[in-house]
């Protein structure tokens, strides 16, 4: 284990985790061997994120603090302006929770933010995953508006609050010119009548196209596009297929991507995303102190 910035102390032992398809990797901190109250405040991580500097892993944008003993965990989005984010969820950091911590058997994390129950469990014969939203896709709430399509700047939506809250968009209603900016300005007015500020990372939103091939997704995250598709928003978009009335048909097959195709299946009581993989890039120490404590 490298420890950057030698003779500083106090020092804590976090894990890089790299969830493929994810945007980029995870910060995991595993905060049951802190101090109570410790990260509690954006000062306390934004100095994990500065020190991380001094390392191969600059700049991450997603950290975990996971309790291994209850197995909880939250997620913490850091945003471009410095800022963070503590009220969104990630599939894949909660994936990346689980690989550092190198548990071999089925666990069920517990997402403290969203309020989700995923049970991650090794698929046969593999180092893949398949992690299961332990929750109806049908149970109320998840539509929060109680409508399966709503109308935002004359354009048809489904509001899914499923994993994340998401705004999917049938992508015939936008122009591929500009759609990008499209979906920002519809993201903004999901995000007003959600309760959400602009600038918050919350919701997240896709556009999907149902074809001759099947369906397809192209999703923003914080600071562009996805390269794939949230491991989160693979589980809202089963929610919503699984809904009559929204803009989103029932998920049967693999759902392609921009880079690729992700597998999803809906259950009467829970949500599966299949084949997901991660892997440890570095187990580091790195300075912190703690400027408030509970």
């Amino acid at each position: 284990m490298r420890t950057p910035g030698a003779g500083r102390a106090p020092t804590t032992a976090v894990t890089v985790v790299r969830a493929h398809d994810a945007p980029g990797p995870t910060l995991v901190v595993p905060c049951d061997r802190l101090p109570a109250g410790a990260l509690g405040l954006g000062r306390e991580l934004a100095e994990l994120r500065s020190a991380l500097a001094a390392t191969p892993h600059p700049g991450l944008g997603k950290i975990a603090l996971f309790d291994s003993g209850t197995l909880r965990y939250r997620f913490v989005q850091a945003l471009p302006d410095g800022s963070f984010d503590f009220r969104a969820g990630c599939g894949h950091s909660l994936l990346a929770c689980v690989v550092a911590d190198g548990r071999p058997g089925p666990v069920t994390v517990r997402a403290v933010t969203t309020g989700d129950s995923v049970l991650c469990a090794r698929e046969p014969r593999s180092d893949a995953y398949t992690l299961s939203f332990l929750r109806a896709p049908t149970a109320p709430g998840t539509l929060p508006t109680g409508r399966p399509v709503d109308i935002l700047l004359g354009v048809p939506v489904s509001l899914v609050r499923y994993g994340n809250p998401y705004v999917f968009v049938d992508a015939r209603h936008l122009d591929r010119q500009v759609m990008e900016r499209q979906l920002l300005a519809l993201r903004a007015e999901a995000a007003r009548r959600l309760g959400h500020p602009p600038s918050s990372a919350l919701p997240k939103i896709a556009a999907v196209t149902d074809g001759p091939a099947g369906l397809s997704v192209r999703a923003l995250t914080v600071g562009g596009w996805h390269p794939r598709l949230a491991l989160t928003g693979a589980a809202a978009l089963a929610a919503a297929g699984a809904i009559d009335g929204t803009v989103v048909p029932p998920v049967r097959g693999p759902v392609r991507t921009p880079t690729g195709t992700v597998t999803v299946s809906a259950a009467s009581d829970r949500v599966h995303v299949h084949h997901k993989r991660a892997e440890v890039l570095d187990r580091l120490e790195l300075p912190w102190r703690v400027h408030a404590t509970a």
